[in-house]
């Protein structure tokens, strides 16, 4: 029975904790090598190197699992089926052949394929997404399903909850897909082409606010983006402040407009206006809107006007 787990991300820390508390626990975990991170630039293991590690599972790190080595040493471990979640390198054959796999995907497939599930369905602005356990092949997210699990998308919820609650429900999900492929009694049914979208990785643009849209969009927006990534409004030229959370109003200044409205900032949009709650100006940390407002958000509210 034992196995092979690929990972790297918090969400597939996540889902090997619940996997190595299961009959599942997996003999060897392969994830991507260290990297540089925060201000500090300093090297850092992978979230899920630094479960594996608690949980006293063997680590291999790869920079590519296709290569020969990396490739032979999954292959010593084996076992009839393999999973793999927000791995981050793409299996090529002839691994993909030879030691199948089940991944685990954060979105109700075929809607939103790709890098960025959680986000782009919190942006736009979804009322429910789900886990899809898959069988994995060469296309991108397109192999069969076996196991599917709806959840609501709150209407304040960030990426932070519910992405840690899709993780829960993935690795649960994972646990019954391994088990039934391992007793033959797993089955599949085709993904389709249909309602098929692809949520590409998050760039530059899709974190700059811009307040001609409405309210409601730069409130997904920033739902979407918190805390991981984070949403930002320019403040001029060389300014940019951070946006953590807001509050949909049905009304406020004009669009790119800000006002003081009983003491926190009002930011008026293409429609409606938003209500900066919790803001990070630039070299500083998280703060509530209300304090900035009382410090340097006033010389933006009497300056121009505009961000």
């Amino acid at each position: 029975m034992p196995g092979v787990y690929l990972g790297t991300s918090d969400f597939a820390a996540t889902v090997l904790e619940i996997l190595a508390a299961s009959e599942q626990k997996p003999e060897l975990v392969v994830t991507l090598p260290d990297r540089r991170r925060g201000r500090g630039r300093k090297e850092q293991a992978s979230p899920v190197a630094e479960k594996a590690e608690e949980l006293g599972i063997a680590v291999l790190k790869s920079g590519n699992v296709n290569e020969d080595g990396d490739r032979a040493k999954i292959l010593e471990v084996g076992g009839e089926w393999a999973s793999i979640c927000a791995f981050g390198q793409l299996i090529k054959e002839p691994l993909l052949s030879e030691l199948p796999m089940l991944n685990v995907h954060p979105s109700l497939l075929p809607r939103w394929r790709g890098a960025a599930p959680v986000e782009r369905a919190i942006m736009k602005g979804d009322a429910e997404t789900g886990v899809c356990v898959m069988r994995l092949v060469a296309g991108l997210d397109s192999g069969p399903v076996a196991l599917r699990e709806v959840t609501p998308i709150g209407s304040e919820e960030d990426f932070g909850s519910l992405s840690a609650r899709l993780a829960e429900i993935g690795g649960r999900l994972l646990v019954e897909g391994l088990t039934a492929a391992m007793n033959g009694s797993i089955t599949w049914q085709e993904q389709g082409e249909e309602g098929l979208t692809y949520a590409e990785k998050i760039d530059a643009t899709d974190r700059e606010i811009n307040p001609k849209l409405a309210a409601g969009q730069i409130h997904g927006q920033v739902r979407g983006l918190t805390p991981h990534i984070g949403a930002w409004l320019p403040l001029g030229e060389d300014e940019r402040l951070g946006i953590r959370a807001t509050t949909v109003l049905d009304s406020g200044p004009s669009a790119g407009e800000f006002a003081d409205q009983d003491g926190w900032p009002v930011l008026g949009c293409g429609e409606g206006a938003i209500r900066l709650d919790r803001v990070q100006p630039p070299g500083k940390k998280e703060m509530d809107g209300d304090a900035w407002l009382r410090g340097s958000g006033k010389t933006v509210l009497g300056g121009s006007g505009q961000p």
